[in-house]
């Protein structure tokens, strides 16, 4: 197919806009202006086809199968995208009087209250735009808890080999020297490593419970008091939470600050840049430390933004947080309810364990245990020896039969990774297809290695160069080249 440049034609063109009268050399400087812009020339038809046709090209959630491990890339109910789109929500403006907004802002009290209870945290902050910013919004609320106590000698944060990158990346953003403690062979924090990093230095444990590996840790609350006897505090990753939603609570396993990512536990609109949204909440004990402004009702029943928190880490980013993805979130919760949210967890769960039950004879699972919402699991180890063939080439030939890969090559702890999550949101004919497909390239694989190891043959692109396509990006095309 030609591209739109390839498609231009001097003098073609579709316009409805009467020639220019206004003198634009009065209004802008010269250095703006310039009398030869070099877009193609076509007709409307043209151009609405080609971008048509771009729109085809992209994979999402709402087109096919996505088992992006730890990201719970599910289907986004549609409802959330008609409540968000309400003009009584939609046509807000940020500088609008707090009167004028009374019914935005009790959704986000009620919803504040929403994930408090789902969470077991005591106050929560909507404020933070997603996850890796509710991230350095915990990180640094526990470092002002510390100061505020006198205890600068607290400068490190454990992290578990297992981790999402960016929790080590958040704590040496935040100034924390990053602790690393492995995982012991049932695949969660090795007690006894963790017992000999802890000390007067720690600051925080940062962890996801379940891990990126599925598994949920065992000896939690061992590893609670482990890291509180020290002094120091538990930070949850709450990207995994879908697996124990209304089942298990942070604040119940000891941890003292969470945050969520609601663009994908509460099925908001995830990937493509965004927007996502990243609440934090808090125990009683770093409440006076949550990033101003908080929501705030007030003895009339009115509601408002309340700036007068004394020990606040500051605003964390401009207004309040992605309200768009809160309504979302807001209408998810409620529309489910209690049993509703459970159900979502139990059967992410049983999914997962369905798929590896067909997977796991043909694959390799580093830790027999039952996992949670996702699994890890590799390629036979003679593969890669016998072939060539690795993790990376089984993903590019999935492409191939329209299924978006999984994560790949993470947790760095399991050689030649896959991490699949099926989500709860994916029936058993999607989960029975995409099984049969991943067994059958893996035969594919030891039959005819270089059909594999040449995929993807019938995406729009071939294989690229992806180091090369980070470093040297090529970002516009030009008439002719």
């Amino acid at each position: 197919m030609k591209t739109i440049f390839e498609e231009h034609e001097p003098g073609r063109r579709t316009s409805y806009l009467p020639e220019r009268r206004v003198d634009l050399e009065k209004y802008l400087p010269a250095s703006s202006l310039r009398q030869d812009l070099p877009l193609p020339e076509l007709a409307e038809i043209q151009v609405v086809r080609h971008f048509t046709e771009l729109s085809h090209r992209n994979h999402g959630v709402d087109s096919g199968f996505y088992p992006l491990g730890s990201c719970t890339m599910k289907y986004n109910p549609k409802i959330n995208e008609d409540t968000a789109r309400f003009a009584g929500f939609a046509a807000l403006h940020p500088y609008q009087a707090e009167e004028t907004v009374q019914g935005a802002l009790q959704l986000m009290w009620e919803l504040q209250g929403d994930l408090q209870e789902i969470t077991g945290m005591d106050a929560v902050s909507l404020q933070p735009a997603a996850g890796a910013h509710g991230e350095l919004t915990g990180i640094l609320m526990i470092r002002a808890y510390h100061r505020a106590r006198g205890d600068m000698g607290r400068t490190q944060v454990i992290v578990p080999d297992s981790a999402h990158g960016t929790n080590p990346a958040t704590a040496a953003m935040a100034g924390f020297e990053v602790v690393h403690v492995p995982s012991d062979d049932r695949g969660g924090v090795d007690l006894d490593a963790l017992r000999q990093v802890v000390s007067e230095k720690t600051a925080a444990l940062m962890l996801t419970n379940p891990n990126t590996l599925g598994l949920f840790d065992e000896r939690i609350s061992e590893i609670a008091a482990t890291v509180h006897g020290a002094g120091g505090l538990l930070y949850y990753d709450g990207a995994n939470l879908n697996a124990v939603l209304g089942r298990s609570r942070p604040g119940d396993m000891g941890f003292d600050v969470v945050h969520l990512n609601l663009h994908k536990t509460f099925s908001t609109p995830h990937g493509g840049g965004g927007p996502g949204s990243g609440p934090v909440g808090v125990k009683v004990a770093l409440r006076d430390f949550l990033p101003m402004p908080v929501i705030a009702r007030r003895d009339d029943g009115s509601y408002g933004l309340d700036y007068d928190i004394a020990q606040s880490i500051g605003q964390m980013r401009s207004f309040y947080g992605n309200f768009g993805m809160l309504v979302r979130a807001y209408t998810y919760i409620h529309s489910l309810g209690g049993d509703g949210l459970r159900g979502v967890a139990d059967d992410a769960v049983l999914n997962a364990n369905y798929l590896l039950a067909r997977l796991k004879a043909a694959f390799q699972f580093p830790f027999e245990r039952i996992p949670k919402h996702e699994f890890v699991i590799a390629p036979p180890k003679d593969l890669k020896r016998s072939t060539g063939v690795r993790t990376l080439d089984i993903a590019k030939r999935l492409l191939d039969f329209g299924v978006h890969p999984p994560t790949v090559y993470f947790p760095l702890i399991v050689d030649e990774a896959m991490m699949l999550e099926p989500t709860e949101t994916e029936t058993r004919e999607t989960l029975d297809a995409f099984s049969d497909i991943l067994l059958g390239i893996l035969k594919e694989a030891y039959a005819e290695p270089d059909v594999v190891k040449t995929a993807p043959h019938h995406a729009s692109v071939g294989r690229l160069d992806e180091a090369k396509a980070v470093r040297e990006p090529k970002l516009r095309q030009t008439i002719g080249g």
